[in-house]
């Protein structure tokens, strides 16, 4: 059944038209500078954004940048279009056209942002907004799921590629893209290389889906179809890739890069297109064979040949045609006859012709038939796979293993339903007739682009594969020609084989399919696991929360300083700290008299059992604090101590006796034993702060707030001025925590009296 909504409402309002005409606004913008970047120009625009840390939201229009931004706008303004007739009527349709445009405008930030940590900014903001599209239909338990474990992923992705930037950025000293770039190999010779690849890669991998991050995007196909089409053809699944092509000039050449990239590139590309074909959900179908793409993708980027950087790129234009076409046309499909099992589908071309062709086009680039654009690539693919510097034979097989398998898919998906029978004819859908225009103008255009630039692939190689080629190798001299014909050499061979192998695994697919599924069900799922690993995680929280949030004060102050105490020890052990005792100054008589007063209130803090005591004695250290700022000549300071030891014990003095009576838990070993951490605490503090005042002191803020105390904010009190004037923002803080506090204090007291009084009527009811 259908899970997207095929209302046949009225289209043309502000949330349908709207987003179509920023996006072919963007899309027009963007076909302007084409001209400068074919003729290897670049335009850049910055503007300050955070200049005391150097970051600066940059912005850079180079042959990478705007392939994709012309591939993100251009297909964006199609499905745009498609989504505002297919949602047309639904309740909701003014927040999907919302989160649609947000999700363009993020995808445009991550590939056109020169800064790395504007480039993380929107990175993450395309996780948020497909979190949003993918659990659209937030009423579906599939839907929240699919969309916070694709959230869970590719955010924990983001966390580590934010980690590499930092360090990218310490190891340049810049964090814009285009100055690291000119640095040449200055980070593949730091000794942090390693670091920054692992921590890009894992952003690279989780955001495109590469095994064993993968599971996440087919669960992703729960967002409706025309956020379907978006995400695999020229968005989000594809920031990955991008984010590997933008740092190859930067990262790539060293042996880890190549056997990474072309291990975990292929292996995904294989694994993907064989579970594709275990498929008869027409949109999980295309959901692995974007995985396939992506696969194809990285492998390719891992070598620094020409052929096989032409081969990616080329490869990239392709796939962000095709499949935002087939996805466009699945949801024609399941828009007219209210499925998208292929087993249930057949003999549709009747009463979807227009239909029928977009997917023929579509279909015929995916298997890379010739005139095709596809064909193309596939050619490209294997002369890239043959130049390539890690093993041949394993790319080459990678590549023709998963050519030959999206033959066989791309019959699957873009014939079958059409020209083929269906499977169950009990439970034959028929189509009721053609979708609407705005549906099908997207599929027809997209599909037919495919043949045109097969046919005359001339512009498309000088505006968008030389420039693209040129932005990652640094020379567009290393692009290669890309020919519909040329001529009988091994990529041809291969071909030939690719159509053998592909229309074999077509007439065997349902044995084929019967087969991996009894597989699939038998084997361990990554689906699965991700659910295991949820489950331990949440209860590994439980059995920490149970142990950590008794509900006992005392114990939460036992963890608190407790650990501090280790964290000191542990920077002292480590760095050596010299302890030096200043030598202490003759004191006089009222000197020993506060040290007295302070250890005695301490005392009766540590001896006592009553609460008000406690209180009492605390109040005492106060004070003795306090005749400490009047003996060395700071009396404001000295009146703020004393007025504010006085409320506290006033104010605690009244919140006591509201305060329900609590059963003395406490051994007098325990008593002890906090007696002594405090002990052990304090000694530390004060040796640490007795060594740092004894060396020489860095004065430079203290000379600053003095200097600028009065002609900048026109107050002596330097004490006074930062607080309220250097430091507002602290200041403000710390008053909104105090009135919270006091706010939950009341709320617990009164709930205190409540409880009390119940329990006083409950012992007169007894009675």
């Amino acid at each position: 059944m259908a899970d997207d909504h095929d209302d046949e409402g009225h289209w043309f309002s502000l949330p349908g038209l709207l987003p179509p005409i920023i996006a072919a606004g963007l899309f027009a913008a963007f076909w302007r500078a084409l001209p400068t970047v074919a003729d290897g120009g670049s335009i850049r625009h910055v503007t300050q954004w955070v200049p005391g840390m150097g970051v600066d939201l940059s912005f850079v229009i180079d042959g990478l940048s705007l392939t994709f931004a012309l591939l993100i706008t251009g297909i964006g303004t199609l499905v745009m279009l498609y989504s505002a007739r297919y949602m047309a009527g639904h309740p909701q349709h003014d927040r999907f056209s919302l989160y649609l445009t947000a999700f363009m405008l993020s995808m445009l930030g991550v590939v056109l942002a020169d800064n790395l940590i504007a480039l993380f900014v929107f990175w993450e903001l395309t996780t948020i907004t497909s979190f949003l599209l993918i659990g659209f239909s937030h009423a579906s338990g599939t839907s929240r799921r699919a969309a916070l474990q694709a959230l869970l992923v590719t955010g924990a992705g983001g966390l580590a590629m934010l980690a590499g930037v930092i360090v990218i950025g310490q190891v340049a000293g810049t964090y814009e893209l285009s100055e690291i770039r000119a640095m040449g190999g200055v980070l593949r010779d730091s000794p942090a290389y390693l670091a920054i690849f692992v921590l890009i890669v894992l952003g690279a991998f989780t955001k495109s889906a590469q095994l064993p991050f993968h599971f996440w995007l087919p669960n992703a196909m729960a967002a409706p179809t025309p956020v379907s089409a978006f995400l695999h053809s020229a968005t989000m699944v594809k920031g990955g890739v991008y984010l590997l092509a933008r740092m190859h000039p930067s990262l790539a050449g060293t042996d880890v890069w190549l056997w990474t990239l072309t291990i975990f590139g292929g292996v995904t590309a294989v694994f993907a297109s064989v579970v594709a074909l275990r498929q008869t959900d027409l949109k999980q179908t295309l959901a692995y064979t974007t995985l396939m793409a992506l696969g194809t993708l990285v492998l390719f980027l891992a070598a620094p040949g020409g052929y096989a950087i032409t081969a990616a790129v080329t490869f990239l234009v392709i796939h962000s045609l095709y499949k935002a076409a087939l996805f466009l046309m699945i949801g024609c499909v399941d828009h007219r006859t209210g499925t998208r099992d292929a087993a249930l589908l057949g003999g549709l071309w009747r009463k979807m012709p227009l239909t029928a062709l977009a997917a023929a086009l579509a279909g015929m680039s995916m298997a890379g038939i010739p005139p095709f654009l596809g064909f193309i690539g596939k050619e490209l693919l294997y002369k890239g796979g043959l130049e390539s510097t890690a093993s041949v034979v394993f790319v080459i097989l990678a590549t023709l293993l998963a050519s030959a398998l999206m033959f066989a898919v791309g019959a699957i998906v873009a014939l079958k339903p059409f020209w083929g029978r269906a499977e169950n004819l009990s439970e034959r859908n028929s189509a009721k007739g053609e979708a609407p225009w705005q549906m099908l103008v997207g599929p027809l255009l997209l599909g037919g682009l495919g043949l045109y630039f097969g046919l005359f692939p001339h512009w498309l190689q000088d505006n968008s594969i030389t420039p693209t080629v040129a932005a990652l190798l640094g020379d567009p001299a290393q692009a290669k020609e890309l020919h519909l014909w040329a001529g009988v050499n091994t990529a041809l061979y291969l071909s030939g084989v690719t159509f053998l192998l592909g229309i074999i695994l077509y007439l065997w697919h349902l044995r084929l399919r019967a087969g991996l599924t009894r597989i699939d069900d038998a084997s361990f799922s990554f689906d699965r696991g991700w659910d295991a690993f949820l489950v331990g995680i949440t209860r590994c929280a439980g059995w920490l929360t149970d142990r950590l949030q008794t509900g006992d004060l005392r114990q939460y102050m036992l963890v608190v300083f407790g650990t501090i105490l280790a964290g000191l020890l542990l920077v002292i052990g480590r760095t050596g700290l010299n302890v030096q005792i200043p030598p202490l100054p003759d004191l006089h008589m009222k000197q020993y008299f506060v040290v007295i007063l302070m250890i005695a209130g301490t005392g009766l803090a540590v001896m006592t059992r009553s609460r008000i005591a406690a209180i009492g004695g605390l109040g005492v250290v106060g004070i003795g604090v306090a005749l400490i700022f009047i003996i060395y000549s700071a009396p404001d300071v000295a009146i703020t101590q004393l007025m504010v030891e006085t409320l506290v014990v006033v104010l605690f003095g009244v919140a006591a006796l509201r305060l329900p009576v609590l059963p003395s838990r406490e051994q007098e070993g325990a008593r002890w034993g906090h007696a002594a951490l405090a002990i052990a605490v304090g000694t530390t503090v004060s040796l640490i702060l007795l060594t740092v005042t004894n060396g020489t002191l860095d004065l430079r803020l203290t000379d600053y707030f003095a200097a600028e105390s009065y002609p900048t904010a026109f107050g002596r009190n330097i004490v006074n001025v930062i607080l309220v004037d250097f430091r507002a923002f602290d200041t403000f803080g710390e008053i909104s925590v105090v009135v919270v506090a006091a706010l939950s204090a009341v709320a617990l007291l009164r709930q205190g009296g409540k409880h009390a009084k119940s329990q006083s009527r409950t012992e007169e009811d007894r009675t």
